[in-house]
């Protein structure tokens, strides 16, 4: 008979377990199918029952090939209860003392071993271990997410177990992955177990409150929105007992007189005053509420027939370019020809200016510049770095977080239908699976087109025929071919 602390050697048979914690003063089941671990089993019967219990490294392999396959540290274990089923038998083990191997025959199954006891301690330090140990472990019942057999480790928290077995059974118990309790196997030290019982214990509870805070802040939040929805509901009820619904009215009312002072085409103004009246009846409170105000106050603020008396002499155009800008007179001359076709056919000519030169030449003041000279609104968008088409024609309304496209943003900073627009470095336009921004930028440059400019925000035709574009670049290869021929390149 083997005992847990008395040095032994011998040679015994080996049953080589997969993905099992194997420490001693504990017991575990194993179900043994394979043919070697059977006759492993048998031969125990003539040993008293005794035999080794390996651990293999890789728990994904069917078989080992050579001890190097295993932990250097097994366990000597006794089997104390087995049970015949079908194809297999279930077998309980007593797990003893470790053992290291020093020789495996994989023929027979058998292998050399020689015990690895326990260190001595003195009864002081035996002593301080364990109420360290039974500080940190506490009540385990109470913290039940920290041990498999909480009621066992309660019983064992008041009994006068060692420090050795104390220490082992909690490691075995302990909620951690089966290969973290390895090291509970391999090392025989005390003090070295007692560390590491202390670390994941801690880490465990580290963990557990971790949970816990997170648990409380999703539930407050919760907690949170069920308090909101129950007071905006409650105001909502005393709003309207308050005469709230007068207020909204007067909203709506407000909302009226500017979509029909905003002189907007017959069928976007017969549409505004559709979703004016799925407004007034959406509540307050809801999400909808806001994103259809936000659509109505766009379409107000857009402007529809305001428009700047543009200068009509082309010397007081000439004598602006001047002021502004020194020199360039090619450049100049080149713009006062294209401003001159502008004024006398009172269009916009069929190519637009393109200014094209490194950064810093002054393309974006000479921009300026023209709508001095013909005294009208200047707004600017940059397009470099726009992959989205929807950055130039907008997104549907549907999506949540839907925006206008840069071009209508650009006429409601305006003001006016007939400002001067510089889109900025049209050269950096570039397409992906998101759309192909410079296709888009056509129907907004292209006078036949851009009468009835559609963006899908707005949902409803807009007219840019009475916009001056001007567009910059850097360089003129980088220009979108579909859009070049259609430029006048300065």
């Amino acid at each position: 008979m083997y005992k847990r602390d008395v040095n032994a050697t011998g040679t015994l048979p080996v049953i080589v377990t997969n993905n099992l914690a194997l420490i001693p003063d504990n017991e575990v089941f194993i179900d043994i199918a394979k043919s070697k671990s059977l006759e492993s089993l048998k031969k125990a019967e003539s040993e008293d029952k005794y035999l080794i219990l390996l651990v293999q490294k890789d728990k994904e392999a069917k078989e080992i090939k050579d001890l190097s396959d295993c932990y250097a540290t097994g366990i000597l274990a006794r089997a104390v209860y087995v049970q015949d089923k079908s194809n297999y038998r279930k077998v309980k083990f007593e797990l003893v003392v470790r053992v290291s191997v020093d020789e495996f025959d994989l023929e027979t199954f058998e292998a050399k071993f020689k015990t690895k006891l326990s260190n001595f301690i003195s009864t002081e330090e035996e002593a301080i271990y364990k109420k360290l140990l039974v500080a940190e472990v506490g009540d385990p019942l109470k913290t039940g997410d920290m041990f498999n057999n909480a009621h066992e480790i309660t019983r064992l928290v008041k009994s006068d177990i060692s420090v050795d077995e104390f220490i082992n059974v909690l490691a075995y118990n302990l909620k951690v992955d089966t290969e973290k309790k390895h090291k509970y196997l391999e090392t025989a030290n005390i003090q070295k177990r007692f560390y590491f019982i202390l670390d994941d214990i801690q880490g465990i509870k580290y963990i557990n409150q971790l949970e816990q805070e997170i648990n409380a802040k999703i539930q407050k939040s919760i907690s949170e929105n069920q308090k909101e929805f129950y007071l905006r509901e409650k105001m909502r009820a005393i709003q309207d007992e308050l005469g709230d619904k007068a207020i909204r009215e007067q909203d709506v009312e407000n909302l009226r007189e500017k979509i029909l002072a905003a002189k907007m085409p017959k069928a976007t103004e017969e549409k505004a005053l559709e979703e004016l009246k799925r407004y007034s009846t959406i509540n307050p409170s809801s999400p909808e509420s806001t994103v259809s105000k936000t659509y109505l106050d766009f379409l107000v603020d857009l402007p529809w027939h305001e428009k700047t008396e543009e200068v009509s002499d082309i010397n007081k155009a000439k004598e602006q370019l001047d002021k502004d800008h020194y020199g360039l007179e090619k450049v100049k001359e080149r713009i006062l020809e294209y401003i001159a076709v502008h004024i006398q056919t009172k269009k916009n000519p069929l190519s637009i200016l393109c200014l094209v030169g490194p950064p810093g030449v002054g393309k974006t003041s000479l921009a300026s510049s023209i709508a001095k000279a013909l005294n009208k609104k200047f707004v600017k968008q940059s397009l470099g770095g726009i992959r989205d088409v929807a950055e130039i024609i907008g997104h549907r309304r549907t999506y949540v977080g839907a925006l206008p496209g840069r071009i209508l943003q650009g006429m409601k900073k305006a003001g006016v239908i007939n400002p001067v627009f510089l889109l900025d470095e049209i050269d950096k336009l570039s397409s992906d699976y998101r759309g192909d921004p410079a296709s888009a930028m056509l129907e907004v440059l292209d006078p036949e087109q851009n009468k009835i400019f559609s963006d899908n925000y707005l949902e409803e035709p807009y007219d840019l025929s009475n916009v001056f574009f001007i567009l910059t670049a850097n360089y003129l290869e980088d220009i979108p071919y579909a859009l070049r021929d259609r430029l006048e390149i300065v």
